[in-house]
């Protein structure tokens, strides 16, 4: 059984997802799997997947009978997966050779969540996250420490995660929520709420690429409109559960709401 399971949901990538696939393929740490979600590709990101996949038996591919979106692309690469511990990459991002060396390495049987530093690349290559050290939190002092950092940590990628715990939140909500945006702030959120233990690293793990016609970039109205919509039904979702930290969801709370603005005054 592989050590790491690298969850790749894939649509309309034909541009960047052989660089994706080479930085899995080339891993100094080799017991991992790589599984892709084509979720109903209309250029040739099936076909530069399965040219791969004849090269490398640790490739998986699984695909949508109708596009399904990010957060429930993810969510069945999570169903398809073997190993105890998962990473998430987007199709048009990298991996640095020795990631998953780094994060196996990393893993410790207390820790429920591993956080790492990313690189992003726009005009100039930056450190995202700008972790200044290696720590370990309780649940507690983590949400207190995400509250004073300038972004709040709610990507998947740059994350290792634990599969058993991912599962538990699939008993709390719907899998198959069409989500495209904002769906790694309703994913982390629910994962930082099981979790006891949480490391953040220095290092960086993982390359993002601001990708001009992704649909962070994207100046689309219509696209626009569907992430509006996106984050304002995870806030919604969000605002349902209940827990104890109710300093930190205010903050939080307040701070997705100004994006939801944000993203409105784009509209």
């Amino acid at each position: 059984m592989p050590k790491i399971s690298l969850i790749i949901p894939v649509c309309n990538a034909q541009n960047f997802l052989s660089r994706a696939l080479q930085s899995c393929i080339n891993q100094t740490f080799k017991d991992i799997e790589i599984i892709i979600i084509n979720d109903k590709s209309e250029d040739k990101s099936l076909k530069i997947a399965l040219e791969f996949a004849k090269k490398d038996q640790r490739i998986k591919i699984f695909k949508n009978d109708k596009n399904l979106g990010t957060f429930a692309s993810r969510n069945l690469g999570v169903l398809k997966s073997s190993a105890d511990f998962v990473m998430f990459l987007d199709a048009d991002d990298f991996l640095p050779l020795k990631a998953c060396e780094v994060a196996f390495c990393s893993i410790k049987s207390e820790l429920d969540l591993l956080c790492f530093d990313a690189f992003v690349h726009r005009v100039k290559t930056k450190q995202f996250y700008r972790f200044k050290k290696d720590e370990i939190f309780t649940k507690k002092q983590f949400l207190e420490f995400l509250t004073n950092q300038k972004h709040y940590c709610w990507s998947v990628w740059a994350k290792v995660f634990k599969k058993d715990l991912i599962l538990k939140i699939f008993e709390k909500i719907d899998i198959f929520e069409r989500l495209c945006y904002g769906e790694d702030v309703l994913f982390c959120y629910f994962y930082f709420m099981l979790c006891e233990k949480i490391a953040v690293f220095k290092e960086c793990l993982y390359h993002y690429e601001f990708n001009e016609k992704g649909r962070y970039e994207n100046k689309n109205k219509e696209i626009l409109w569907q992430n509006y919509q996106d984050k304002k039904k995870s806030l919604e979702i969000l605002k349902t559960i209940k827990n104890d930290f109710w300093e930190f969801n205010e903050k939080f709370f307040l701070n997705l709401e100004k994006e939801i603005k944000g993203l409105e005054g784009r509209l």
